[in-house]
């Protein structure tokens, strides 16, 4: 963003020193540009004047005041002094904490220049935290009439001093910060210059002028942020050679009955039900893609139990009618093994040759399954991580479907879809994404959504109870399992370890099986019980020999159990609003009404409290993302707060939506006006651009 002159450590500044640093660094701040763009967190306006009187409503006073008197409260070393001031609207006191030192500065009859925030305490108008500063009739006040910046604050800094670092770092660099935005570009936006907007992002003329520096600078962000993740795309597009679609297979391998009738058309058929308005038109966008000469990247999102999974299937019995062979990858042998068991369901009888392949298949097996694999015997494999194994060989991948997506990384899809000539490529997710998060996180992706859910669903009724109602919610739970139905309890973690109050599910699978349901079959299952057990102990809760399970939120991805109706999640503030709302969605799956218990702690934090009510509220996935989103913000949604992706200094992907549509735009005219800036985005601009978000690399993605 700036020329190498900013790029010094920001020890070469004057009065920097050991402790000074530490405290700058722990803010991130090692170098002059560091602190430039170490923007002010919100601002004191004192420019308008607010008399005392303003006090009563809680707004802050600017003022300016005359002592009256001086006085102390207590007695002894402790004694605090505390002062009487007034204006032409009224008398109020200055409580100095820590501040005795102030009664030689704030003498009786002198006057003063005032900014606090007050209350009514004691029958009278008081503040503890105030500034002040001598009332010369000749001369201007140093921190007064103007609007002051308030930074954020690590170790010993002060807004003084950060004021004053930033303030003289400004007036003698301000020469050196070029504009990087094309000047048509800069004037046809209404933007300010680079410099004028750093400038007043500090130390605003007014709050209009704040905003337009902020502004101006949200949107060179906004702007690197999209060109890199078009840039993207073009690059992928242009490295990848246009392909033949065309049917490897005989009349005689298809079979003389599905020539006059596509496989897709027959499935549809068998089917007790229609599919959804969304899922034609995502088959439709699918069809489109795998019919175009260059490899699809495609994202489907939809809440669980929104028919994606059909949907997926549908799409790859084209590509299996021209000869070509389908990957599917799930996350888990739970659900791959439930993902094998419903296609076998629903593509043998198609003629469809299928094949389940996880690191616990035997190896006898497994040799048998690799053979087929290569000789193009099986059609359509289901498996887990162990897809992309070395000696995983097919003879014709041409479409590799990813679910639940984010739990895998970008290697690990690459990896499978090398395995492959230029295989489609579709990944899925049961956690809806934001809008804004798909222009960016996703941005190179094309992304389809199902929203309406599969009709007959009735809507989960959920539930918030304290701590001291969970008898209640066990009664509750009773009345179901009475009713021949099922259930889950979720805790937050696997066993006790004596650091916390938190409640366990093992502790918990013991009470509750012993006290609370005895003689009622249950099941525990977390991440440390071997798989082979795990599977057998969801198999007997799906088959309904178990009326509930104890878990984690290892169920969050599971197994399809429609008379599950009870879902009970204890420390529900423990968990995000996406978890929650996969958990809430192993229940519904069914005809009859179902349930959620969302058990939350005594000691709510205005952020839990928050995420619950969002879910009590809402059953809409699309709505839930949107809400976390803002509650929790872009990062930790993508899964990239570690990684510095998203680190955006000025602008907010939530608030400046209408901006980065308006940056999106710009980088495609950009890009498609001068194709030569298909190269790191440093090069776009002069000034030699360093861009704080990363989205070259794999740390963006899994």
């Amino acid at each position: 963003m700036y020329l190498r002159e900013l790029q010094k450590p920001i020890t070469e500044l004057h009065g920097i020193g050991k402790s000074t640093f530490t405290a700058y660094a722990a803010l991130g701040i090692t170098t002059w540009s560091d602190l430039l763009l170490h923007f002010p967190r919100a601002y004191e306006d004192r420019t308008a004047v607010r008399p005392l009187s303003s006090g009563y409503g809680g707004e802050p006073v600017n003022t300016i005041v005359e002592v009256l008197s001086h006085s102390f409260i207590g007695s002894g070393p402790r004694r605090t002094l505390k002062v009487t001031v007034a204006d032409e609207s009224a008398t109020a006191a200055l409580v100095c904490f820590g501040r005795n030192f102030l009664q030689d500065m704030l003498r009786v009859g002198r006057r003063f220049y005032l900014y606090g925030t007050f209350s009514l305490k004691y029958h009278e108008l008081q503040t503890s935290a105030f500034e002040v500063e001598p009332w010369l009739p000749d001369q201007p006040p140093k921190a007064f009439g103007q609007i002051l910046p308030l930074y954020p604050l690590s170790g010993k800094l002060t807004q003084q001093r950060l004021r004053k670092d930033i303030s003289g770092l400004l007036s003698a660099k301000i020469k050196y910060i070029e504009n990087e935005l094309p000047e048509e570009l800069r004037e046809s936006t209404g933007l300010l210059p680079k410099a004028e907007a750093l400038e007043n992002i500090h130390f605003p003329r007014s709050m209009k002028v704040r905003e337009l520096a902020r502004k101006s600078l949200a949107y060179e962000e906004l702007l690197y942020l999209q060109l890199m993740v078009r840039r993207r795309v073009l690059r992928r597009q242009e490295s990848v050679p246009l392909r033949q679609i065309s049917s490897s297979k005989s009349a005689d391998q298809l079979g003389a009955d599905q020539l006059g009738e596509r496989l897709g058309q027959r499935l549809r058929k068998k089917l007790p039900f229609s599919l959804t308005a969304d899922q034609e038109t995502v088959l439709q966008e699918i069809e489109a893609d795998l019919m175009s000469p260059r490899p699809m990247a495609r994202l489907v999102q939809g809440d669980v139990g929104s028919g994606k999974t059909l949907t997926a299937f549908i799409s790859a019995l084209s590509v299996i009618e021209r000869g070509g062979q389908t990957a599917f990858m799930a996350p888990t042998e739970l659900l791959a093994r439930q993902h094998a068991e419903n296609a076998a369901a629903l593509l043998e009888p198609l003629g469809i040759r299928l094949a389940y392949l996880t690191g616990s298949v035997p190896k006898n097996r497994r040799g048998l399954i690799l053979k087929a694999l290569l000789a193009g015997d099986i059609d359509l494999i289901i498996g887990t991580h162990a897809l992309f194994s070395k000696d995983v060989v097919f003879r014709n991948l041409r479409y590799v479907i990813v679910d639940e997506q984010h739990r895998f990384g970008v290697l690990q899809r690459i990896a499978l879809s090398n395995k492959g000539d230029l295989p489609d490529l579709l990944l899925m997710t049961a956690t809806p994404i934001p809008r804004t998060l798909a222009l960016t996180v996703f941005g190179d992706l094309d992304v389809s959504s199902i929203r309406t859910m599969p009709p007959g669903r009735l809507p989960v009724k959920t539930h918030l109870a304290a701590e001291k109602s969970r008898d209640r919610v066990y009664a509750a739970v009773r009345v179901e399992f009475e009713r021949g139905h099922q259930a889950y309890f979720v805790y937050p973690r696997i066993e006790d370890t004596g650091k916390s109050e938190l409640r366990d599910a093992e502790s918990m699978y013991r009470y509750l099986s012993e006290t609370v349901y005895p003689g009622i079959p249950a099941g525990l299952i977390h991440s440390r019980i071997a798989e082979d057990d795990k599977l057998s102990i969801m198999e007997n809760f799906r088959q309904g020999k178990l009326s509930y399970l104890v878990s984690t939120s290892v169920v969050e991805v599971g197994v399809d159990v429609p008379n599950a109706a009870c879902m009970v999640i204890e420390h529900a503030e423990r968990f995000g609003l996406s978890a929650l709302h996969q958990l809430r969605g192993r229940v519904g799956r069914g005809s009859v009404q179902s349930y959620a218990f969302l058990i939350y702690s005594d000691e709510l934090s205005p952020e839990g409290k928050e995420r619950l009510m969002v879910m009590r509220e809402s059953h809409d996935g699309f709505v839930i993302a949107e809400k976390d989103l803002r509650i929790r913000g872009p990062g930790e949604i993508a899964g990239t707060r570690q990684s510095g992706f998203l680190k955006l200094t000025a602008a907010d992907i939530i608030l400046d939506h209408e901006l980065l549509l308006q940056a999106r735009q710009d980088a495609d005219r950009i890009l498609a006006s001068d194709p030569g800036l298909l190269h790191p985005v440093n090069q776009v601009f002069p000034g030699g651009a360093q861009p704080r978000p990363h989205l070259d690399d794999d740390r963006t993605e899994g």
